[in-house]
């Protein structure tokens, strides 16, 4: 179902204090993206691949900064988010996770659900052994769990809750999986209805309503037997959230475009499943997912001929 994730998506806006968060897409410094949100909620626990940040003046200054705990200790709470912030915008993953790290018994949400995403992110990365990350994949889980229970009216925990939740199951099983599936888009909207301008998450939404539109036989009578009426969804719904996404952050994400032009291929308007997949192809490819949604997009262009 939709796996967050969470991968590209230029930095157009620091992560505040508040919880609003960063999105990436193309002429500026690149960070872990969607792609930890935005796929990771399939099945195949979908991630975003990181890219390589430049470092700006600023961001340099706060970058060495980081480096001395003793500083970071010494740090208001605003400037060690500051920080963590500008090491996601940047892809600096493991060193945002051990700046976070230190907070880890805090009970600030803001600590908490930056911490989630930082230890999915770095579970992610192609170096992580299994061991490590099925480890850090349950606790990103707590820490997202704790978040949302500290600040239930902040938007990225429900979000990041809804994509750790997502993460467990692809160590539970697919049965577990599927039933969490109604508690991943309770939450997945309720992050929406509480920042309807998010991108990323309408894009996992989605991303959810496609894969249950193209749920295998096979998951479909497991989903049968978790519930008395197994979670569905349409092409016209995975529309839905896919265009409202490009419409509050236009070219935010490769994935989304790809995402728009699959599925009007589903719906066989192939006109602007043309015109999408087309956009997908020539979206500039800064990291390895953008190079695969490229390759993919080539692909599916040559089959509608």
């Amino acid at each position: 179902m939709a796996g967050m994730m969470l991968t590209r998506i230029v930095n157009r806006t620091l992560l505040s204090a508040s919880g609003a968060i960063l999105i990436r897409g193309t002429n500026r410094c690149y960070r872990t993206a969607i792609r930890r949100t935005a796929t990771a909620l399939t099945s195949g626990g979908a991630a975003f691949l990181l890219g390589l940040p430049a470092l700006s003046c600023l961001g340099y200054e706060a970058y060495h900064r980081v480096q001395s705990s003793a500083v970071v200790h010494a740090l208001q709470k605003e400037e060690v988010l500051e920080q963590a912030d500008y090491l996601y915008s940047c892809a600096e993953t493991e060193k945002l996770y051990q700046l976070l790290l230190q907070y880890k018994d805090s009970d600030d949400a803001e600590f908490l659900w930056r911490l989630a995403r930082a230890s999915r992110d770095v579970s992610l990365l192609p170096n992580t052994e299994a061991a490590r990350k099925k480890q850090l994949t349950f606790e990103g889980f707590e820490y997202a769990k704790r978040a949302l229970e500290k600040d239930d009216k902040c938007f990225a925990t429900h979000k990041w809750y809804a994509v750790c939740l997502s993460d467990v199951g692809d160590w539970e099983g697919i049965k577990v999986k599927i039933g969490n599936s109604y508690i991943i888009r309770q939450h997945l909207e309720e992050a929406i209805k509480l920042n309807p301008n998010d991108a990323t998450s309408l894009y996992i939404l989605g991303y959810w309503c496609f894969a249950f539109t193209e749920l295998p036989w096979y998951q479909r009578k497991v989903a049968a037997v978790i519930f008395a009426s197994p979670p569905t969804s349409t092409y016209e719904e995975a529309l839905e959230f896919f265009l409202k996404a490009e419409e509050v952050d236009p070219n935010f994400y490769s994935k989304n475009l790809l995402m728009l032009g699959k599925t009007y291929m589903a719906m066989k308007d192939k006109q602007k499943a043309l015109l999408w997949l087309t956009k997908a192809k020539e979206y500039p490819a800064h990291t390895l997912e953008d190079k695969e949604v490229h390759k993919e997009a080539v692909d599916l262009l040559k089959k509608l001929g």
